[in-house]
């Protein structure tokens, strides 16, 4: 089942972004007076076809990681002398720029939209509250106090944990200082902690800001009380039920679920005395954990589970704007993150962010799955990030992408004539090459991770 609703989650993240970046050529080559004679979602074999009152083939076809606006052009075949008018390649040079850039704009309106939309609706978010600061950290160092919230990082507001994880990625690979503005939830008194970082996190795959730095989020207890028993898992065959509370592993007493987690995790293939209290009733029980490997490390696992506790009331913030003020807030955020974004591609053309955090299709089914199991709001956050990558990624000045035909088209402009089709067709060779090894090597990285 987890399986099918995250391919569905694949096809709809992609349908739904590819169909806003074409219909943004579609909708201004329409504008600009070209014929479009075909707008596909999805590459291969069409699945569902229909025409248009001007002619234009619209399909759904049966490879859903991509799409193209077809247009009327003499490089791609033969154009009847009435229909030379609305050719694309006749059209002047400032149309041909506005068509280019228009599924670019696309995505970013679209991210906009949703950002409002979000906004609009409001959303609720966990407060960025320290739960426990690792000793001999660099947040231990700075002298950060566990029990503060984070209200800002180098100078910009911090809502939620996200919000902080989202600012702390924009240092990574940095050096010097990193700036938390901390708020007691005793006092209410405000303070600075300048966070010392030398190339922090360089080259790390999947790296985790928030952890690195030393700093625990603060979590409601969980006691250690089992909620879920999987079929044919270690724990079932131990006989531990749905209710069980654990006080003991050999001996030695257990405070909490994480605590409870951790024993099992360290301790593959080894029996573990498990005290329980089920009712009035204290058991003993021999619980051998199964061996899993994960990022290169064998780890333990029971299958078991636990009922995860509310956060408090006064823990929980929701973040909701009016019909005006969502606009400057969507604004915000999607510049914001494109800069991100940006930046991001930037280190990781110079080595300080590494290139197997790159990902392909596969991870992006994986978070548009997990992203909408947990909500419209979560999904919607997705669908946005991802459509300004698109965004940016499609304006990048290489050749087969959006940004490639630009560079060709600016480059006319001052010019006052096209570069030569000897010369646009090597490039054209160029940048599908690198859009091929790119593709690849994020294939292979999903590949790695599974």
């Amino acid at each position: 089942m987890m399986i099918i609703q995250t391919i569905l989650a694949l096809i709809v993240t992609l349908g739904v972004l590819v169909s806003i970046h074409e219909f943004g050529h579609y909708w201004v080559a329409r504008r600009c007076g070209v014929k479009v004679l075909r707008f596909s979602i999805g590459f291969g074999k069409p699945l569902y076809t229909w025409k248009d009152k001007n002619n234009t083939e619209f399909v759904v076809a049966a490879l859903p990681l991509g799409g193209y606006v077809k247009m009327l052009d003499e490089r791609e075949g033969e154009v009847s002398e009435a229909d030379l008018p609305f050719a694309f390649n006749r059209q002047p040079v400032g149309s041909r720029i506005a068509i280019a850039a228009a599924g670019p704009i696309a995505n970013f309106l679209f991210a906009i939209f949703a950002y409002w939309l979000m906004y609009m609706v409001g959303t609720q978010t966990v407060v960025p509250v320290v739960g426990e600061v690792i000793p001999q950290s660099v947040s231990e160092k700075a002298g950060l106090q566990a029990g503060s919230e984070i209200v800002g990082v180098d100078g910009v507001d911090t809502l939620s944990w996200s919000d902080v994880n989202i600012q702390l990625l924009r240092r990574l690979g940095d050096s010097g200082g990193i700036e938390l503005h901390v708020r007691s939830l005793d006092t209410g008194e405000d303070d600075v902690y300048r966070l010392e970082i030398s190339h922090w996190l360089a080259g790390v795959v999947e790296p985790d800001p928030i952890e690195s730095l030393g700093i625990t989020p603060f979590r409601p207890s969980v006691p250690p009380v089992i909620n879920e028993v999987v079929p044919d898992g270690r724990a079932r065959a131990a006989g531990l039920k749905t209710g069980d509370q654990i006080l003991s592993i050999n001996g030695e007493q257990v405070a909490g679920w994480n605590e409870f987690v951790d024993v099992i995790q360290e301790s593959p293939e080894k029996t573990l005395q498990v005290e329980v209290k089920r009712g009035a009733e204290l058991l003993t029980l021999a619980l051998t954990p199964a061996g899993r490997e994960q990022d290169g490390k064998v780890s333990g696992y029971i299958g078991a589970g636990v009922q995860i506790p509310e956060y408090p009331e006064h823990l929980l913030r929701t973040v909701q704007f009016g019909p005006l003020a969502s606009v400057s807030e969507a604004l915000g955020k999607t510049w914001d993150m494109t800069a991100m974004t940006l930046g991001a591609l930037k280190k990781m053309l110079v080595g300080l962010i590494s290139i197997e955090n790159l990902g392909g299709p596969i991870t992006i089914a994986k978070v548009a799955g997990a992203s909408a199991s947990s909500g419209l709001e979560s999904f919607l956050s997705f669908l946005a990030y991802l459509s300004i990558s698109l965004g940016v990624l499609n304006l990048l000045p290489i050749p087969v992408l959006d940004g490639g035909h630009l560079l060709y088209y600016f480059v006319e402009l001052v010019r006052g004539k096209p570069i030569s089709e000897e010369k646009q067709l090597l490039g054209l060779k160029i940048g599908m090459a690198i859009i091929a090894f790119v593709m690849l090597f994020a294939f292979y990285n999903d590949l790695s991770r599974m």
